[in-house]
Formats: structure tokens, C-alpha cells, sequence
């Protein structure tokens, strides 16, 4: 899958649905006073430019080398000591982690005192089936309820939790794994009312978990 994404890692670089939005300006909020953070399964590093950019010291990983990270490793084996950084963060990546309970474990164990969470929502099992066949390495996305006993259950306290509308190009979010033809109207299909003028509106779910609570 590593190399998979290696292949994206441009089209993730660029895509206007990761370089910004209300959650990525959540968490460089949410991130302040640290002075060191962790930006895990990083893709195109958005996350820790901004994090730079409020100067915070970021040290990327993601197991796929063409998303050129400072480390290579999964979220679930994460090759740093126990509260290493102030801030870990992960931002739409979980829905693809193979094991989201141990990555939490994960995150939680080498953050000194936040984990930062963004990612999409659940939205019924028909969007489950149009995410799995726009992109194949789609594992899952979660409930609120879901994601609430995750972070509880890896010792975390939920500071904050907030609920966002993402609306994204439909076309770009398609190309960027190269889903087209029946595939692609399949998947529009099943989207419903999520589309409308070449729009699809995504639900997302943004964390902030503590340590010590």
C-alpha cells in the first residue's frame, strides 16, 4: 500500500481538499503553545507546514517514502519513546489505518499532553461502498459514538470535539486515485444528495484528546 500511495503523493502535495480548510485552521489552533508536535501518516504535509508556520518544531511520518516524511512507519508502530512530543497530530488518514485502536494507543503514547484528530465521519454504508471503490485502501470511516471510545480507551480525556461540513471538487477527488468511467458514476450514484454542481460535501469529526486528564 506504500507504494500506492508514493504514487499519489504529488496529487496530494497539490490537492486544494488538504491544503486547506476550517479543521486544518482547527488544529493549528488547537496545537497552540507547543514547541514540538509529531504530524502522523503526513501525505502532503500540510499539517506540519502550518504547525511550522506557527513555530511549532515538526518531525513528519507516513509509511509511504515518495510522501517524503522524516520517518517511514505505520501509525500503529510508531518508533519513538514514550511523550516524545507536546502535540501528535493525524488528520484525515485514520479511515485507512488497518488498526485504529492500536494507532490511537499509538499517538497517545508518545504525545506528552495533546492528540489532534480530523477525520471523515461515517455517513451510511452506501458512502462506505462508494469510498471503498473510489480507493481500494479505504478501510473504514467512524461514528462519533466510534471515535469517542477509541481515544477513551487509549487513556485520553476528550477536551474538545467539533462536527464540519467539507465540501471539496468532486472531479479532483476522483482523479486523484485515478477512479473514472462506470467505476466513477457507480460511486457518484451512491453518493446521492452529497453531490450537487460538482461539489461533494464530506462530514468530518475533529479531536482534541489530553493526556492527564
Amino acid at each position: 500500500m506504500a507504494d500506492v500511495w508514493s504514487g499519489r503523493a504529488h496529487a496530494y502535495l497539490e490537492s486544494d481538499a488538504h491544503r486547506a480548510g476550517a479543521d486544518l485552521d482547527l488544529l493549528v489552533e488547537w496545537a497552540a503553545g507547543a514547541r514540538t508536535a509529531l504530524d502522523v501518516a503526513t501525505g502532503g504535509g500540510h499539517v506540519a507546514r502550518r504547525l511550522r508556520e506557527a513555530g511549532i518544531e515538526v518531525v513528519t511520518a507516513d509509511p509511504a517514502p515518495g510522501m517524503k516524511p522524516d520517518v517511514i512507519c505505520t501509525a500503529e508502530s510508531i518508533p519513538f519513546a514514550d511523550a516524545s512530543f507536546d502535540v501528535v497530530a493525524c488528520r484525515t488518514a485514520a479511515h485507512h489505518f488497518p488498526d485504529l485502536r492500536a494507532a490511537v494507543r499509538e499517538l497517545a503514547r508518545v504525545s506528552a499532553d495533546r492528540v489532534l484528530l480530523v477525520d471523515t465521519l461515517h455517513m451510511g454504508e452506501d458512502v462506505e461502498e462508494a469510498e471503498r471503490l473510489r480507493d481500494p485502501s479505504h478501510v473504514r470511516n467512524y461514528t462519533d459514538a466510534e471515535w469517542r471510545d477509541v481515544v477513551l480507551e487509549a487513556g485520553l480525556g476528550l477536551d474538545d470535539v467539533r462536527f464540519l461540513e467539507h465540501p471539496i471538487d468532486l472531479a479532483a477527488w476522483l482523479a486523484r486515485t485515478g477512479c473514472d468511467g462506470a467505476v466513477a458514476e457507480r460511486v457518484v450514484e451512491l453518493l446521492g444528495d452529497r453531490v450537487e454542481d460538482g461539489r461533494l460535501t464530506l462530514d468530518k469529526i475533529a479531536i482534541r484528546a489530553v493526556r492527564g486528564f
